[in-house]
């Protein structure tokens, strides 16, 4: 019984601390002033986007050697139809890229390629889309929190000067850390979106790499035929 009554209280006495602290942060929410309320709409946008973009990278990602393995095992039996089924089944960039190659068979290498390149210059935009918003935040956020602070600065001096310097240095600090706030909201916002634009970029440029890779292996699939022909001329020339 007395273990019970232990255990209630200790379970009080976390309720209460959670709740004072939340308290707090809602109240340093307040002292930071109208700024604080587009830092936390930033700082909410910050997440979306993570988060938003790391499902897409996510749904994108795939095995290039795979993929690129089993186009070429079509291509190379002839059945080019079999090819683009199994581009269209998949539905990653990487299958989207060839299939836009494989659509155009029988036309130019030239053609081939063009097609090839613009496919992945698409896609490379829509996994990149929106993280230009991170770059922006990063940048935006900081700036934010220090105008939040200047206005405060100049709320404090602006009382002391109606206080006619009768001021005590407690109050004078109260002002200035009020101040602070939105420095410290602005710094942590512009550092999330940061991270989250440098993460973001580098995922990316991961799949890309990936994508550049498959589609040089796909036209270098393309010219094989090609290649052996004319080494079969030279030879029986």
């Amino acid at each position: 019984m007395v273990f019970l009554q232990q255990v209630d209280s200790v379970a009080a006495d976390t309720a209460q601390a959670a709740a004072a602290q939340t308290s707090s942060v809602l109240d340093m929410l307040v002292l930071g002033g109208w700024v604080m309320i587009p830092l936390v709409l930033l700082s909410i946008l910050t997440i979306y986007l993570l988060i938003e973009r790391l499902i897409t990278i996510r749904q994108a990602s795939s095995n290039p050697d795979a993929i690129t393995d089993r186009v070429r095992d079509f291509v190379r039996n002839g059945d080019v139809e079999g090819a683009i089924a199994y581009c269209e089944k998949k539905d990653v960039p990487i299958t989207r890229i060839l299939q836009q190659g494989l659509e155009r068979l029988g036309r130019p290498i030239s053609e081939i390629q063009d097609a090839v390149q613009a496919a992945g210059k698409h896609e490379t935009f829509e996994l990149e889309k929106r993280t230009n918003l991170l770059a922006s935040i990063a940048g935006i956020a900081p700036m934010l929190g220090f105008f939040g602070t200047v206005l405060g600065m100049i709320r404090a001096f602006q009382e002391i000067q109606n206080l006619q310097g009768n001021v005590n240095p407690s109050v004078l600090a109260g002002g200035i850390w009020e101040a602070l706030v939105t420095t410290a909201a602005g710094l942590l916002v512009g550092i999330l979106a940061l991270f989250s634009y440098n993460f973001l970029i580098g995922r990316i440029r991961r799949l890309t790499n990936d994508m550049e890779r498959s589609a040089t292996d796909f036209i270098d699939l393309l010219q094989e035929p090609v290649s052996s022909g004319q080494r079969k001329k030279e030879a029986l020339g």
